[in-house]
């Protein structure tokens, strides 16, 4: 199975474990509240179009993690992803519904402002995550693809686990792949890249460290999210649980972000939050300082998914 199915995997297992229901309840309160920091503008964001969908859903067929993977995936009520074009070729900007829109909106944005564009620095990675031609670099080392790989999975079986279930180039970007897989449940319809599933990898780690940081994941909720994996093999299933017992370590996480990646890692981190302690809060505060993203750009972020915000 490859990294990018198993983030999907876990993009909804862990909203599940962690209470989407104790989220989308702090959304309703932090709208009914006047003059507090906590306070967003009402309307829009990824648990707005959630508690339409669910209160739109009624008695009908399907369950909670149907509904999740279709709007997380993008899909329209008339069953397409995002704008109906599941992915878009060498030639698209990215995924324009969905976790995968919002994430492409953040890479295109860091990827606007590099002036790299090949090779193996930002512009190679971020080249690698949006629209566009893709290039193989293959057989690189001494700070190639190896050592990326290496660093953005924290160096556990790095190449063997990028490399499954993967193709060396592709048109797609990561997040058209991500809602392909959000949606139908499996794997996305294009094969990932390693580099594709070595960023998927960096976000397994991020919401993992993220749902640890209240302190608050006891056994049954590992097992209720090893649960959501399904038919990983041992080396997968083995570096989830080096991910969970790993210690909560914001500055050590932001250390294996790429530059241009930090608002995606920030992003995935805050679906994994519930927002009822102040150890999460302070837990994003220190992410949002390693990574060196800016108060405002945190509170865009928090208003995309539709959470209260950070900062005042």
């Amino acid at each position: 199975m490859s990294l990018m199915k198993s983030l999907a995997r876990v993009a909804a297992g862990v909203l599940v474990a962690k209470g989407m229901s104790t989220m989308m309840k702090n959304r309703t309160q932090s709208q009914q509240t006047a003059g507090r920091t906590t306070s967003r503008r009402s309307g829009g964001g990824l648990l707005d179009e959630l508690t339409r969908g669910s209160q739109s859903q009624g008695g009908s067929g399907g369950g909670l993690g149907d509904l999740l993977g279709g709007i997380l995936g993008g899909n329209t009520s008339s069953g397409g992803a995002g704008t109906g074009r599941r992915y878009g070729g060498p030639n698209s900007t990215g995924a324009t519904g969905g976790l995968g829109g919002i994430l492409d909106q953040l890479t295109n944005g860091a990827r606007g402002g590099s002036s790299s564009t090949s090779g193996g620095g930002l512009g190679g990675i971020l080249d690698q995550l949006t629209g566009g031609a893709k290039t193989t670099r293959t057989g690189q080392s001494g700070g190639g693809i190896g050592d990326l790989l290496g660093g953005l999975l924290g160096g556990a079986a790095a190449g063997s686990l990028a490399n499954k279930g993967a193709q060396q180039q592709n048109d797609a970007s990561f997040g058209e792949l991500l809602n392909d897989s959000l949606s139908n449940g499996g794997e996305p319809e294009v094969a990932p890249t390693p580099e594709q599933n070595a960023v998927a990898g960096l976000m397994l780690r991020a919401m993992i460290q993220a749902a640890k940081a209240d302190g608050k994941i006891d056994d049954a909720e590992k097992e209720r999210l090893m649960g959501q994996l399904g038919d990983l093999d041992d080396e997968e299933r083995q570096f989830i649980r080096e991910q969970m017992a790993a210690p909560v370590d914001a500055k050590a996480l932001a250390s294996d972000v790429p530059d241009g990646l930090g608002p995606q890692v920030y992003l995935m981190s805050v679906m994994a939050i519930d927002f009822d302690s102040q150890e999460e809060a302070q837990y994003l505060h220190q992410l949002a300082q390693a990574l060196g993203i800016q108060p405002q750009t945190i509170n865009q972020i928090h208003e995309k998914i539709g959470v209260q915000n950070l900062y005042s």
